[in-house]
């Protein structure tokens, strides 16, 4: 059985991947509501809509409302967050729903079209040269930690330095 396809028609495949994003996102944006309520009590929570990633997806669909959110589904790590913040904000359930059915229609053929395919080109390069392609898959893993890792670095050595101009420490 070969993983990248499921061996299933691709009308099903599509309808799966479906479902999945409507739940997911759908469950993201009740937890966005919760969390305005009690359920922000909880550091983590109040950490996470504390941070500047989330402070820059709140705004930007309380600035542009539903069609944010349904662009956020052709996003990587954007998704997420755009739809905590359309729960947070309390973004009215219908208007959700219209993002969440168009915006998850297209998360769905993206991902049952270009990410098999994606699987298909990785299973290919691997069977003609195994070493040279596990080495670029490491290659690629070193440089995705290096940049997620190095600008968090840069700031914390920034903290509790006076910039030029400045009269107090930066928090």
């Amino acid at each position: 059985m070969d993983p990248t396809t499921w061996n299933l028609p691709f009308l099903l495949v599509w309808l799966i991947m479906y479902g999945i994003i409507i739940c997911r996102a759908g469950a993201t944006y009740a937890l966005g509501r919760l969390g305005r309520g009690g359920l922000a009590k909880s550091a983590r929570i109040r950490a996470l809509l504390a941070s500047e990633k989330y402070a820059r997806a709140e705004a930007r669909v309380n600035r542009f409302g539903a069609p944010i959110v349904a662009a956020s589904f052709l996003t990587i790590g954007f998704q997420t967050l755009a739809n905590l913040a359309a729960g947070t904000t309390l973004m009215p359930w219908l208007r959700y729903l219209a993002a969440l059915l168009v915006g998850g229609a297209a998360w769905a053929t993206v991902y049952s079209i270009v990410g098999f395919a994606g699987f298909r080109a990785i299973g290919l390069a691997y069977d003609r040269a195994p070493v040279l392609t596990a080495g670029i898959g490491v290659a690629a893993v070193v440089i995705l930690v290096l940049a997620i890792a190095w600008p968090a670095r840069r700031r914390k050595s920034t903290r509790g330095t006076v910039q030029t101009g400045d009269t107090h420490p930066l928090v």
